[in-house]
């Protein structure tokens, strides 16, 4: 039997885009036993994958080398018997593990000087391969082997059962008709449309009897309760109010999701849902919703992509001047489809 570890990224839409990497290993090996190591916050997009088996809690917060809890990690995985594992962050820190446990099988791109670590070593052509999800599926393949397909739809799942169950742990009824708005982003402000320009949103679709619900981390709670404000009685706040798996499952329920740059664009895209996606600091020739229910807005401005955490200008113009109508006419065009 063979058995196959990945070590996870750190980010929800990283991961979201590993995906057809899963699948690409699964159809190469039929009966492949593929579990995953990863955060616990990035734990629930991989438990809704149907090619993954079991996820490992990986512990380690970002830059703690932690080399005695790593130590009795790599014991747990080497009882495990992998025969091989794939290391999807570019880190040292994150190829540590699979070499201490002995794993023979060790793939990744050459990083941060780990030559010893990763055994089965890609050279990474950015030219070549310009989005991370082609970067990822790539490790699928033999080194210096070009991948034969382009286009890759990550999928995870969300069954009616699923839905039904979390709509009565929080205890919400199902309206006729929702719109998610994912206001938040966790890179920073410059990936963020204003909270005004939500709220005009938000105002343009209750017209047209769209429920209105707001999705983020606890992080985000602040933000979309500046939408709920300028938009009264026409929100419902549930950032910071659910678990990713219960987002993952109300967001399958979406008519429509409008949001930003985010982990929460990239599960809405795996979820199938139709997607206005608002571009500011970032590029969607890197990071784009993997979908083809997608529309993306960028104003293309001359000191856009930045991929800064802040405006350096201090204008935040790419996201200011994309105005509520120009999105509303996008949505009205993407729910006729």
């Amino acid at each position: 039997m063979n058995k196959a570890l990945i070590v996870a990224p750190s980010w929800i839409g990283d991961t979201i885009m590993a995906q057809p990497l899963f699948a690409r290993l699964h159809a190469q090996s039929p009966g492949l036993q593929l579990d995953a190591i990863a955060p616990r916050w990035v734990a629930p997009v991989l438990q809704r994958m149907t090619e993954i088996r079991d996820v490992i809690d990986s512990p380690f917060g970002h830059g703690q080398l932690s080399l005695k809890p790593r130590w009795r990690l790599a014991r747990e995985l080497a009882a495990r018997g992998y025969d091989s594992v794939y290391v999807l962050p570019n880190s040292l820190k994150s190829a540590l593990v699979p070499w201490m446990a002995g794993i023979p099988k060790r793939v990744g791109f050459t990083g941060e000087s780990r030559f010893g670590l990763i055994n089965v070593r890609h050279t990474l052509d950015k030219q070549a391969l310009p989005l991370m999800v082609e970067r990822f599926v790539q490790l699928a393949e033999k080194p210096g082997q070009l991948l034969k397909t382009s286009v890759f739809r990550p999928k995870i799942r969300s069954t009616a059962e699923d839905q039904q169950k979390t709509l009565a742990e929080l205890k919400l009824d199902r309206p006729a008709r929702i719109v998610a708005f994912c206001p938040g982003a966790e890179f920073g402000p410059a990936k963020r449309w204003p909270a005004a320009h939500f709220a005009a949103l938000a105002k343009k679709l209750a017209e047209q009897d769209y429920a209105i619900w707001l999705f983020g981390s606890p992080k985000d709670h602040a933000v979309a309760e500046e939408i709920s404000q300028l938009a009264p009685g026409l929100c419902r706040n549930l950032c910071g109010a659910t678990s990713l798996t219960q987002a993952v499952d109300l967001l399958a329920m979406a008519d429509l999701v409008v949001c930003n740059d985010s982990g929460l664009m990239h599960v809405a895209a795996a979820l199938d849902r139709p997607i206005v996606a608002l571009y500011g600091s970032s590029s969607p020739g890197f990071t784009p919703p993997l979908s083809d229910r997608a529309d993306i807005l960028s104003l293309n401005l001359d000191c856009s992509p930045c991929f800064k955490r802040e405006c350096p200008l201090g204008h935040l113009d790419c996201l200011n001047k994309l105005r509520p109508e120009q999105v509303f006419a996008t949505c009205q065009k993407r729910v006729e489809k």
